[in-house]
């Protein structure tokens, strides 16, 4: 990626939110099971929050000033994750870990943008989408540790 401008990099960070949204919102609608469904109803709606974000950064400016960064734990289960492509009722441990290796992209992009930017501003969104992000992975890689875990694995 080679961005030459700030404007760029929101456009493409607005576009890879919209691409995450658009995965969850139909892996909702094609899952069978009413849990996973829900997760990722929920999950969709926090990537069209990521949207909105980036989309009115100049509107938000005190919401960003008062956002307290938090340390966030990293199970690191999808570093172990290869890539995977969704299909339909694939099983739902792999569901887990195709999420979370997608969030664990998403995490290492903002983070990387937050080191690029020369504005504090900007570093101060990337840092944001990037906690949001590691919250998502470790919620996923919880829900898999949770559900090997009943199965006695």
């Amino acid at each position: 990626m080679n961005f030459k401008t700030i404007e760029e990099i929101f456009e493409y960070a607005i576009n890879k939110e919209k691409e995450a949204e658009k995965f969850y919102q139909e892996a909702s609608e094609r899952e069978s099971f009413s849990g996973t469904r829900e997760l990722f109803r929920e999950f969709a709606l926090e990537e069209r929050g990521h949207v909105k974000m980036l989309e009115n950064i100049s509107k938000k400016k005190e919401n960003l000033e008062s956002f307290r960064m938090k340390n966030i734990p990293d199970l690191k289960r999808s570093d172990y994750t290869v890539d995977m492509v969704y299909t339909p009722d694939m099983p739902y441990d792999d569901i887990l870990r195709l999420a979370a290796k997608r969030e664990e992209k998403a995490y290492k992009f903002y983070t990387d943008l937050a080191g690029l930017a020369d504005q504090e501003s900007h570093k101060k969104v990337f840092m944001v989408l990037a906690q949001e992000e590691a919250k998502h992975k470790l919620r996923l890689e919880t829900l898999l540790d949770d559900y090997q875990a009943s199965m006695g694995g």
